[in-house]
């Protein structure tokens, strides 16, 4: 499920509370879309996943909320809230829930 975000530019607000968790689903919230990039909120319920994939770009993930499952070229590690790392560019990845957790990922395209 992806739904453009209905937020409002110069009010803060707080990340982890604009997205909530949906039962069996992984939910996204794009922030920002731009031919440069894009800002992406997700949630995943426990269980959920993204399987294994490639991006042409780096790609920064910061945990909002639980803890996160990240495969980086066959190398597993767990993140909690708080946490954050840099995705590298075309090295396959994937993400699972564990347990529940909300992200968000900025990807800035390059060259």
């Amino acid at each position: 499920m992806n739904e453009q975000s209905t937020t409002p530019k110069g009010k803060a607000f707080n990340l982890e509370k604009h997205i909530d968790y949906a039962a069996d689903s992984v939910v996204s919230k794009t922030l920002i879309k731009k031919e440069i990039g894009t800002i992406t909120l997700f949630a995943f319920d426990q269980g959920q996943g993204l399987s294994e994939h490639t991006a042409p770009f780096d790609a920064v993930v910061h945990i909002l909320d639980g803890t996160a499952e990240i495969t980086i070229g066959g190398q597993p590690q767990t993140l909690t809230a708080g946490e954050m790392l840099i995705m590298p560019a075309n090295v396959a990845h994937a993400l699972q829930a564990k347990e529940r957790f909300k992200m968000l990922l900025v990807m800035i395209r390059s060259d």
